[in-house]
């Protein structure tokens, strides 16, 4: 009996302190990974507890015993790091770690969402609206993929934490969904993607889609000058003189433009092609002009002209004499000549 009595009472006080370890009063310390939560398939990745000094450190997965059973668990570490070597579809999920302090241990911390990317081929993410939104605007970004994903998952690069999942929708024959960003204001702009899952496994993802920015539009630096303006000064009745920004000209403007050079230039062709002939053209005249001057024809005589008209001619007779040879007194013994008539055309002016 007196035996049993102390017995008793160390196992209460055993008890006692058991209770005490167990009921987790520490803060809960920070669980991290480097170099990030989302890790390429084969990558190594290290999970670190970050707290104050401690005596012992434990990190597991959710699925592993709460702190109050910690006394299923195997003896703690020393160290606040968790070493993966190769990353695979077994080791991704969700990761929490506590500490030890004296006969304490601590809160859990905030799970850390630890996935394995690479699995599956990228979906593709395009913007609905536009990249470039004015802030208080509503953006759609639809992530769609060949491959039949049960979930799509969007998120912001730099966040820790999951912008958006939601499930998968049969458009045609590819899958999709489409994320709502509604009223986006300055911390929503930046660079986002888009990963696919399954239900059965939501820690292992597809490859990353390409890289979709947004950019918040610029606000104009001087108020538009169409824009109806209010002031307190007395009104001035004078024709006011409305100065717009220059427009960049439409396409039936550029087309008349192109017309009218066209024009233009067919027209001032045409008037060097007359300049030319007309040129040409004179300067054969000269010389024309220059070789009759040189070579004047030969005048045909007068009486060819004057035998032209028959009304205009006169015949004469001409009688000529032919003296005969010897002198006088000595008797010729040739025949005495005969007279010789000839015709002289004379012509009239």
């Amino acid at each position: 009996m007196f035996m049993v009595l102390p017995s008793l009472l160390y196992l209460g006080l055993y008890i006692g302190q058991s209770t005490q370890a167990q009921e987790g009063n520490l803060p809960p310390p920070h669980i991290i990974a480097r170099p990030t939560s989302m890790v390429l398939s084969k990558d190594s990745v290290t999970i670190e507890c970050q707290i104050p000094e401690a005596e012992a450190y434990d990190i597991c997965k959710v699925e592993c015993p709460k702190p109050m059973d910690r006394s299923m668990l195997p003896l703690p570490k020393k160290t606040n790091t968790l070493r993966i070597q190769e990353m695979t579809p077994d080791q991704a999920g969700l990761y929490r770690c506590v500490y030890q302090s004296g006969v304490q241990w601590s809160q859990p911390s905030d799970p850390l969402l630890l996935v394995m990317t690479g699995a599956y081929d990228k979906p593709s993410l395009t913007s609905i609206t536009d990249t470039v939104v004015a802030l208080g605007d509503n953006v759609k970004l639809q992530c769609f993929s060949k491959i039949g994903f049960d979930v799509f998952i969007l998120i912001k690069e730099g966040e820790v934490h999951t912008t958006q999942k939601l499930n998968s929708t049969l458009q045609g024959s590819a899958h999709q969904a489409i994320f709502h960003l509604d009223h986006v204001t300055s911390t929503q702009m930046g660079a986002y993607r888009c990963y696919g899952a399954f239900h059965n496994d939501l820690y292992v993802w597809s490859h990353s889609s390409n890289q979709l920015q947004l950019v918040a539009k610029k606000a104009p630096d001087d108020p538009d000058p169409t824009e109806p303006r209010y002031s307190t000064e007395a009104p001035d009745y004078s024709i006011p003189t409305v100065s717009r920004r220059p427009h960049a000209p439409s396409h039936d403007q550029m087309e008349k433009h192109q017309h009218f050079l066209i024009g233009f230039t067919v027209t001032i062709v045409l008037l060097l092609l007359l300049l030319f002939l007309f040129i040409l053209r004179h300067f054969k005249a000269k010389n024309k002009a220059t070789r009759t001057d040189r070579h004047p024809e030969a005048v045909e005589p007068m009486d060819r002209q004057a035998s032209e008209d028959p009304k205009e001619v006169t015949y004469s007779q001409v009688t000529c004499r032919v003296p005969t040879q010897g002198t006088a007194g000595t008797p010729s013994f040739l025949p005495r000549q005969t007279q010789i008539s000839e015709y002289a055309t004379l012509a009239l002016r």
